[in-house]
């Protein structure tokens, strides 16, 4: 893609408060989990080091504790409430501004969204309302213990600009604690900090308060979300509060986002931000910068919500975990060479053991051995080759590909018996509300076209066509297995109903047999014959539920799109066999059989990895599903040591 010939918008600098940003992209607060005992480490500081050199104007270091009733057992929050963390938060401050972003930190508590099982402390909040997530109530904060918690950020914020932080960030967002406060369903409290809209905003007054007694001369910013569940706070809500606060006491930028708990990372079903066409109002009522969020990957859209008035900054999280040059790539015109976050919520969410994520391969855990040959028994290929084949286009083969072309030095040419890319990411890609698998194929697409890979799809390899190569990697991932069941009833594989879906337009009732593991084939089975218009369907699962494999986020997504839908989930039961139109099942405690009026069964087997042929062993590497089925980013992980690993056999410079 060539420069734009006119500097966009967002390319452009904004002041806010006594800062200057040098751009209007923002990373937003997300966290790395490298911290021990609460303080960041050396690795935390690696991170954020890497992101500021992406180009983003602003970066928001999130997660940051103000109590110790808002930590979590494992430690991995970063706890700004202690001055012994100073020394670890000058590290994050000055590796976010070694780039020339300016370093914001963002402080947050929990309050009842500790949750009792992820601490040892009491969890608080302003009322003994129940959270969702939570059977048990919160202790109740009293009059003197809020004040505590204002003397808490304030001390928090003051640690923080003395670590080296320009502004700092009040989290009133996602159904914590200053946003429990703001809620009328969750402060049903009857003191100074509740019953009116005004009363419920008097905390967040306060902190903004004292915190400019300790800090006057720093800028802070209030992060807020629009609530989806049924009593939230709306956007009509926000209206009302937001001036409450700034009229006495004011912040100098507002962070917009969507979403409470359970439901704000949204997952790649949701396709465009959703506070896009909804935030102008809001902007014009609070009277200061406007710094919009939740789920911006396209650029059009980030030109349009700067452009048509909706916000004066625009930030993203994952985008810039799954890229970190992002910003640069957008601002050079390099849009096509984003690597694109897709938005499945797989490893970015897990924190194990820091923040990963499937489609950056450079976020693997450092120190982990993944070359090919280890432990595996295949030979390495000759030593100076200068042309590589790659067996396979699933995303290990893509980004071995991908690794070894970059290099320029090396010919690459990638084989598959397919007509397109993707292996089981072309059929996952398939499925209602997984398009976003399809955004990484065109990325590598594009990639291999831009470096001159040849790609030659329908083609079955044989020694002959693979005798001429230096290197050759073998990755044809993994199959699904049939799972046999007697009977009438026609069954198919998951895998092959996604590939051709328009054969559930026959069917009225269709039975899904699950493999208890509540992953996304079967999520991707019902949700596809929903949209062919089936009737009725039932789940049939050995496990104790319904997709209780796929991310929480995701599944809370998943139910809200599923209501009202005629579906039957019959957990701890399996399929024994079909008649007529009928399926047979099993419940596993109770051994009572039953029938389900069926026209089709689909059935989750398990995943098998294709062999190297007998014929290439010796003369090939093995990586991804081939040799084991795992996740996507253990594919694209081994497929990048991989392509290094021709790179450095070949004594190229990396």
């Amino acid at each position: 893609m060539t420069p734009p010939t006119t500097t966009p918008l967002f390319a452009t600098p904004l002041e806010l408060g006594s800062l200057r940003l040098r751009n209007r992209l923002v990373a937003t607060a997300h966290g790395t989990a490298a911290v021990t005992d609460g303080v960041p480490d050396s690795e935390d500081a690696r991170y954020w080091r890497r992101l500021s050199r992406g180009g983003a104007g602003m970066i928001i270091t999130g997660g940051i504790q103000v109590a110790k009733e808002s930590t979590l057992r494992n430690r991995y929050l970063s706890e700004a409430y202690r001055r012994e963390a100073i020394p670890g938060f000058a590290a994050r401050a000055e590796a976010v501004k070694s780039g020339g972003a300016v370093a914001v930190a963002q402080l947050c508590h929990l309050g009842r969204e500790t949750l009792g099982a992820n601490t040892v402390y009491p969890f608080v909040a302003p009322s003994d309302v129940l959270s969702p997530r939570e059977p048990a109530p919160a202790r109740v904060l009293s009059t003197d213990e809020v004040g505590e918690v204002v003397r808490a950020f304030a001390v928090s914020a003051r640690n923080c600009v003395e670590a080296g932080f320009d502004a700092v960030e009040l989290h009133g967002a996602h159904g914590y604690l200053l946003a429990q406060f703001l809620s009328k369903t969750v402060n049903t409290r009857n003191d100074r900090y509740g019953g009116s809209a005004r009363n419920r905003c008097t905390l967040i007054v306060e902190i903004i308060e004292a915190i400019r007694r300790e800090l006057p001369d720093t800028p802070v910013g209030l992060r807020v979300s629009v609530e989806n569940d049924p009593g939230g706070t709306s956007l009509e809500d926000f209206g009302e509060l937001l001036p409450l606060i700034q009229d006495r006491a004011p912040f100098d930028y507002l962070n917009l986002t969507f979403g409470v708990r359970g439901y704000y990372v949204r997952d790649m079903a949701t396709a465009r931000p959703p506070l896009l066409d909804h935030s102008a109002e809001l902007r014009s009522a609070v009277g200061v910068p406007l710094l919009l969020c939740s789920m911006f990957r396209d650029p059009g859209d980030i030109e349009r919500a700067l452009t048509e008035g909706a916000a004066d900054l625009v930030g993203m999280a994952r985008p810039h975990i799954a890229d970190p040059d992002i910003v640069n790539k957008l601002i050079q015109g390099r849009a096509d060479e984003v690597r694109p976050c897709v938005s499945c919520n797989e490893d970015c969410r897990s924190f194990d053991p820091t923040a990963l994520c499937t489609v950056n391969p450079d976020l693997a855990p450092r120190g982990m051995s993944l070359r090919p040959g280890e432990p595996r028994t295949l030979a390495a290929p000759r030593n100076g080759g200068r042309t590589l084949a790659v067996v396979g286009a699933g995303p290990a083969g893509l980004e071995c590909a991908l690794t070894a072309a970059k290099s320029g030095t090396v010919e690459v040419t990638v084989f598959d018996e397919n007509e397109r890319i993707g292996g089981a990411l072309a059929v996952a890609s398939a499925a209602p509300q997984r398009s976003g698998w399809t955004r990484l194929l065109r990325f590598y697409e594009r990639q291999l076209h831009r470096l001159g890979v040849t790609v030659r799809l329908g083609s079955r390899v044989g020694p002959q066509d693979l005798g001429g190569y230096d290197h050759v990697v073998w990755a044809v991932g993994a199959e699904e297995e049939p799972v046999t069941v007697s009977g009438e009833v026609p069954t198919l594989r998951s895998s092959d109903f996604l590939a051709d879906q328009s054969r559930a337009r026959r069917w009225s009732r269709l039975v899904v047999l699950d493999d208890g593991f509540g992953w996304w084939p079967t999520v991707s089975a019902v949700e596809a014959a929903r949209a062919q218009g089936v009737e009725r369907i039932s789940v049939v699962t050995p496990g104790p539920g319904f997709a209780g494999g796929i991310p929480a986020e995701s599944r809370m997504q998943l139910t809200e799109r599923l209501r009202g839908l005629a579906l039957d989930v019959l957990p701890l039961t399996t399929v024994i066999g079909s008649g007529p139109g009928v399926v047979k099942v099993r419940n596993l405690l109770s051994d009572e059989e039953r029938e389900i009026g069926a026209d089709a069964l689909i059935t989750v087997g398990t995943r098998r990895s294709r062999t190297v042929p007998d014929e290439h062993r010796g003369s090939a590497w093995a990586i991804g599903d081939c040799v084991s089925p795992r996740r996507v980013s253990a594919a694209i992980t081994e497929g990048r040591h991989a392509g290094l690993a021709v790179l450095e056999s070949s004594a190229v410079s990396v």
